[in-house]
């Protein structure tokens, strides 16, 4: 069992989580539920494919769901974002928790969705803990990987204060640092710092997918580096592009537009002062100084507990 105050309401009562449903036994459902039970928190697990649910229990994230035993104090849905209304919806009909959460990384679709089809808004909390790996299934799980990374609620007007208040208890439980952003705010930031890059991994690395041979054995880490997060499972993605659409698309019509100022600067023998390749590769150079000073804030202010986890984290 586990209690924990979230700190935007110091004077409610304490949240006690005792035990938590998780839908979906992927990476992040079960590292979830490794969490929880680092945490000495009781999981029932739940997952259409029966593999994935076994390999979940036997790596001690839980037991399998059984009718019964009264309403969760946290159902956690860990689908992919297609999918989540409809389990929410379904949980809910069965009554298989008193507040619910997500971790996809999109939001707002879902919510319009959930919405649309009838769910119980007062007790869903929009979530998305922003860690993950680059291997899927729950064989590539850790009990770790929440630990000092952001755990994003997104509140909406017809969430209940109680059930904020337990979701960011259960994210805490998980080691993660919890932040507040409405869906579509959440949804833009998403679309900058995880869904671009990963399209733009995805891109370069599709370069190699017939690349000339010979060309591979001479790459050097930076290669590696930027493609890693190119390796997460094709169809996931396809589905969370999809459920945040604009943003990402807005955001790869800007790099295209980058990208062509580029080609035509190198294709005109262009150097002259400022010239669009050399203005690129400068603003490069602010951004990524950017990117490193957010990161040494952010880890400056993690907890004592966590503050040996500052290697960023593929979302």
């Amino acid at each position: 069992m586990s209690t924990l105050m979230f700190p935007a309401d110091r004077n409610a009562d304490p949240v006690v989580i005792r035990r938590v449903v998780v839908i979906g036994c992927g990476l992040i459902g079960t590292s979830v539920a490794l969490a929880l039970r680092r945490a000495g928190v009781r999981v029932a697990l739940a997952d259409r494919d029966p593999r994935s649910l076994a390999q979940a229990v036997r790596m001690g994230a839980g037991t399998a769901l059984r009718p019964g035993g009264g309403p969760a104090d946290v159902v956690v849905i860990a689908t992919p974002p297609s999918a989540v209304a409809a389990v929410l919806r379904d949980a809910q009909e069965r009554r298989l928790g008193t507040v619910y959460t997500d971790v996809a990384s999109a939001k707002a679709r879902i919510l319009a969705e959930a919405r649309r089809i009838g769910c119980d808004l007062s007790g869903y909390v929009p979530g998305h803990p922003l860690a993950g790996r680059e291997l899927p299934g729950p064989r590539a799980a850790r009990a770790d990987l929440f630990d000092g990374r952001a755990w994003v609620v997104c509140p909406h007007p017809e969430l209940s204060p109680r059930a904020l208040r337990v979701t960011a208890a259960l994210a805490r439980v998980c080691g993660a640092e919890v932040t507040s952003l409405p869906p579509d705010a959440h949804d833009r930031a998403a679309a900058a710092v995880s869904h671009l890059p990963h399209v733009l991994s995805a891109t370069l690395a599709s370069r190699f997918a017939d690349a000339d041979a010979a060309a591979l054995p001479l790459a050097g880490r930076g290669l590696w580096d930027v493609t890693r997060v190119a390796g997460g499972p094709a169809e996931m993605w396809r589905d969370i592009l999809d459920h945040n659409a604009e943003p990402v698309a807005a955001l790869l019509e800007a790099v295209a537009r980058d990208l062509n100022r580029v080609a035509h600067a190198l294709r005109s023998a262009d150097r002259s002062p400022g010239d669009a390749a050399t203005d690129v590769l400068t603003r490069g150079n602010i951004g990524r100084g950017r990117i490193v000073r957010a990161f040494a804030r952010r880890d400056a202010q993690r907890s004592p507990r966590y503050a040996e986890t500052a290697l960023p984290a593929a979302s």
